[in-house]
């Protein structure tokens, strides 16, 4: 489990494309500090298996076949810059919201409008997941954990909008994605259990 609070911006430094999936090595200095073999590591919101550590900064991992079709990491290379959390500790505060780092699935950020002080981005919101998300509810993007400031439709589909603030636009790979780039999206687990808890009432 997670919370969505970002630890630290980590970089892949390596990629290698296997027959029906992918080996990552991400430099990530703080999350690596005190990570083992089979620890669970959340990059881009995505909970990933820690396979072996490298040079004492970074750490490989494989993703499945399965998660590159379902998530924005098929896109990324060597080079590109993913938010990194670590998994939280029973004794830590939840700072953010329960995060199991599923991604349920992919939104596009359609529009970004700066203010003095914070940044509202609008992400298209496919139909499927839509029904989960509500006005001041949270939504995880990229694995961030942000609360939603607006909803809506319009002839493209559904979209929602999070309004970041100078932290998050500092710290985490949402603050400078520009209009156009892949997101991760991951609803909130309690909605889907209510859902599932009327449907079977």
């Amino acid at each position: 489990m997670f919370t969505g609070i970002v630890e630290e911006l980590g970089e892949i430094v390596a990629a290698e494309q296997l027959a029906d999936a992918a080996r990552l090595t991400i430099r990530g200095k703080l999350v690596t500090s005190d990570a083992g073999h089979g620890d669970s590591i959340a990059v881009n919101g995505v909970c990933l298996t820690v396979v072996a550590i490298v040079d004492g900064d970074s750490f490989t991992t494989d993703v499945m076949g399965e998660t590159l079709n379902r998530s924005s990491l098929r896109g990324l290379g060597v080079g590109s810059l993913v938010n990194l959390e670590r998994a939280a500790a029973v004794n830590s505060r939840l700072g953010g919201h329960i995060v199991q780092g599923h991604v349920d699935g992919t939104g596009t950020i359609v529009s970004r409008d700066p203010q003095e002080n914070w940044e509202v981005v609008r992400v298209s919101l496919p139909e499927e997941l839509a029904r989960y998300v509500v006005e001041k509810g949270s939504i995880t993007i990229d694995g961030i954990s942000l609360t939603v400031s607006g909803l809506g439709r319009d002839e493209t589909g559904d979209w929602l909008e999070v309004s970041l603030i100078p932290t998050t636009r500092e710290l985490t790979t949402l603050g400078t994605a520009p209009v156009g780039t892949v997101v991760n999206l991951e609803v909130d687990i309690i909605a889907k259990y209510v859902e599932r808890l009327q449907q079977r009432g």
